[in-house]
């Protein structure tokens, strides 16, 4: 087996492989260390929105999180932490950058083409995240601009800040970490808002020595504080996906914490959005409005249009001088470039599969992509809870594919190769089904266009209901939903110049 990445999906992916008694695999890595969003995204204010003992896995818990919501460092180690601690190490393949997986029809099994070497596999097994390739928008005379650029997601640690001009474009979840981390050591910096986010105080604090102390005696107390976290954000999840309309409560205290530190009704109506609470993603601060509130920083409400030499120019002809140019402007998520390097049994990549839109079996495997699945799959992401509950559940679906594998006469048997396609029909109706709940969420209807949508419109990116339900649609799988491909005959011998991985 291959599995593709190493943040949490990967490495819980490995994780389960390893307690499911299958140790034939490897993780392909493109980076030199493990670790994923957390190792890419180090910049300054860096942070979960989730707290820490519900954003972890249930089979590693922490009891020593420093804090409720912790940074990226503590994330990053704790993820260095659970590869030694499960013996992951070995199956490790960091620098492996994925260029090309292709199935063969004859022989049932995945090439994997990577820039050290080619692997075979009879599963893989793509854990490389939506959040993993940053996206920086065209702008016109971008290329001619004499400052610094980069992305939020690529850090340039080596350039100082300090006393420059700084220009942020965007006002998602990193720039309002860190636009309060930069904007005392700029001399001055400029917001391009878009689209104003909805933002909610961070109820942030250290986990005492007590508490800590009271987790590493007691599991069951570190167990019953996750059970408590989840539990809330369960009962939160219905006003997003049923009633929407009761929002309106939650978007009166988001405003009363906005006046507590804007006091220019000006620039209280620029920060102040127009669509309903959730449909863009809630963002968590309690520095980000104060930090606006300065009188070294401009919110200019329009997007980078152009730039003109070091003059950059909004879509409303607001003009600002700058040094530097931080783009925070997300992620490649409805159109994963990994989709590009996937050619399935058809000949067509997973890109061509997905031009009208990504459409998946359960969040997991694709029609026309036998023995192949994704973990953080179309319509898994949620809107106010832990990401690594949704993983774990694929996992589950994960494990329990194989078995069905081996429970057909095995990955690699006497009596001849197996793979499992879903069927088309099942997918179609799995999506039909998932959108017809996402029709009256708050994602669809609260009036705003977001990254969850793709090019048409269409929310292929977030799982309209609790995790409780998902992880009940993906406890096994159903095979009537499977189509059962069998080779005539066991597989010629391998080539001796690639490594052969089941």
């Amino acid at each position: 087996m291959a599995v593709i990445g190493s943040g949490f999906a990967g490495l819980g992916a490995a994780v389960r492989l390893r307690r499911e008694g299958i140790t034939d695999f490897v993780v392909l890595e493109r980076a030199d260390s493990v670790g994923g969003t957390w190792r890419d995204n180090s910049y300054p204010g860096c942070a979960c929105d989730i707290p820490s003992h519900l954003y972890s896995f249930s089979f590693a818990p922490n009891p020593d999180w420093p804090r409720a919501f912790s940074g990226q460092r503590h994330i990053r180690a704790y993820l260095e932490h659970v590869a030694d601690t499960f013996g992951l190490r070995p199956h490790l393949r960091l620098g492996h950058e994925v260029l090309l997986m292709r199935w063969d029809t004859d022989e049932l099994r995945w090439e994997v083409e990577t820039s050290r070497g080619t692997f075979t596999a009879d599963v893989v097994v793509s854990a490389t995240g939506p959040l993993s390739d940053p996206k920086i928008p065209e702008i016109p005379g971008l290329a001619s601009f004499p400052g610094k650029v980069f992305h939020s997601a690529r850090w340039d640690h080596g350039y100082d800040l300090r006393g420059k001009r700084v220009a942020v474009i965007g006002t998602g979840a990193s720039a309002i970490q860190i636009v309060p981390e930069i904007a005392p050591e700029a001399a001055h910096l400029t917001l391009f808002q878009r689209t104003p986010p909805w933002v909610m105080p961070r109820a942030d604090r250290a986990i005492s020595g007590i508490e800590r102390r009271l987790h590493r005696a007691l599991p069951l107390t570190g167990r019953i504080r996750r059970e408590l976290l989840w539990g809330i954000r369960e009962l939160q999840i219905h006003a997003f996906t049923r009633r929407p309309g009761v929002l309106g409560l939650v978007e009166s205290l988001a405003k009363a914490d906005m006046a507590k530190s804007i006091k220019d009704p000006a620039l209280r109506a620029r920060l102040t959005p127009s669509y309903r609470i959730g449909c863009k993603r809630i963002l968590i601060s309690s520095t980000y409005y104060p930090a606006l509130a300065r009188p070294d920083v401009d919110v200019v409400a329009s997007g980078l249009a152009e730039v003109r030499g070091s003059t950059l120019v909004a879509a409303d002809g607001t003009e600002t001088e700058a040094d530097a140019v931080v783009f925070g402007t997300g992620f490649h998520v409805t159109d994963m470039p990994i989709a590009e390097r996937v050619v399935g049994a058809a000949g067509i990549t997973l890109a061509e599969a997905w031009k009208d839109g990504a459409r998946s079996l359960r969040g997991a495997t694709a029609a026309g992509f036998p023995n192949w699945m994704t973990i953080i799959g179309p319509n898994t992401g949620l809107g106010n809870s832990s990401m690594i509950l949704m993983i774990e559940a694929q996992l589950a679906y994960m494990a329990d594919y194989l078995r069905q594998l081996d429970g057909l006469g095995g990955r690699d048997t006497g009596a001849g190769r197996v793979a499992l396609g879903p069927r088309p029909a099942a997918v179609r109706a799995w999506n039909d089904r998932v959108q017809r709940r996402m029709a009256r969420t708050v994602w669809n209807t609260g009036g705003c266009t977001s990254w969850y949508l793709d090019d048409a419109g269409r929310n292929t990116t977030v799982w309209p209901g609790t995790t409780a339900e998902f992880r009940r649609a993906t406890r096994e799988v159903n095979l009537g939903e499977y189509e059962v491909i069998r080779a005539a005959a066991p597989g010629n011998q391998l080539d001796n110049e690639k490594e052969a991985v089941r």
